[in-house]
């Protein structure tokens, strides 16, 4: 998305065919909520299910009231944000040794459904 602004800027881009500029609010609070989420995965040590779910609930749960919130001049995620937000998840989780697919098969949902309990995203 810089890039993109810097090419706006530059006159490189025309603006009609630019991705939405997200404002650095909605920016830096969804990296804000990504970063207490890898921080609080890595604290879990031996986690059960539960504890698992309860961390990706409070991720989405950050999310959506990101996504909610007026100070960010009504921009929330597109389809390919909360695609990329789900995959973000997922990847964390699988970096910390969490078997993801094993944990949706476990609970009797898919792997691209660990978030949809909460998400209104």
């Amino acid at each position: 998305m810089a890039e993109e602004a810097r090419e706006l800027a530059a006159g490189a881009l025309d603006s009609e065919c630019a991705c939405m500029l997200y404002p650095e609010s909605l920016l830096q609070a969804t990296e804000d909520a990504l970063q207490v989420f890898e921080e609080d995965v890595s604290a879990l040590t031996a986690p059960s299910d539960e504890r698992v779910f309860d961390t990706i609930k409070r991720v989405v749960q950050r999310l959506n009231t990101i996504s909610e919130d007026e100070q960010h001049g009504g921009a929330g995620y597109d389809t390919d944000e909360r695609e990329q937000l789900c995959e973000y998840i997922d990847q964390t989780l699988s970096e910390h040794g969490i078997d993801v697919a094993a944990l949706a098969t476990r609970n009797g949902i898919g792997r691209a459904e660990i978030t949809d309990a909460w998400r209104d995203w």
